[in-house]
């Protein structure tokens, strides 16, 4: 048996968790391997758990984006989506590369998101704080905006504490 936040599951091999946000998800600038949710998979089946974790992050990606894409990024037998919502929406205006998102329309995103997974019985964690925090403490790359290889790491290391 295994427990997914809360959730159980009689069947570990069917568990599948998505990693669903933009470019701090998919590793941007680190190998897929050294990409916060395959050390997560990583970390979960040393601990003998028949777990896959989908990495559905795209770099440059906007709530707005990740919502129009849930559908085909969280399949059917999704138990549990990580999601990282980051900053992209505040910077489409200001680098002319798409309209401006308002806060007003970045939280009705996060909102219409969170639902249709509630919807759908799949269980969310909001990871923005837990790589902001890893961002905080300095392990991020040149740009001071993505994650170096122990970010990932810590990530991870605090997601697994989630995942039981």
């Amino acid at each position: 048996m295994l427990i997914v936040s809360g959730l159980v599951l009689s069947n570990p091999a069917s568990a599948q968790i998505v990693a669903l946000g933009a470019s701090n998800t998919q590793g941007k600038g680190v190998s897929s391997s050294e990409a916060w949710p395959a050390l997560l998979e990583s970390m979960l089946q040393a601990k003998g758990r028949s777990v896959h974790v989908t990495n559905a992050g795209i770099s440059g990606d906007t709530t707005g984006g990740m919502l129009a894409r849930l559908d085909s990024s969280v399949p059917e037998g999704t138990t549990l989506v990580v999601l990282n919502f980051g900053g992209n929406d505040f910077k489409r205006g200001r680098h002319g590369n798409g309209p401006i998102v308002t806060p007003e329309d970045r939280q009705a995103n996060i909102t219409r998101i969170l639902a249709e997974l509630h919807r759908r019985h799949i269980r969310t964690v909001v990871a923005d704080g837990i790589i902001n925090s890893a961002r905080a403490a300095g392990m991020v790359q040149p740009d001071h905006i993505h994650l170096t290889a122990a970010g990932h790491q810590r990530v991870a290391g605090q997601l697994i504490g989630m995942v039981r």
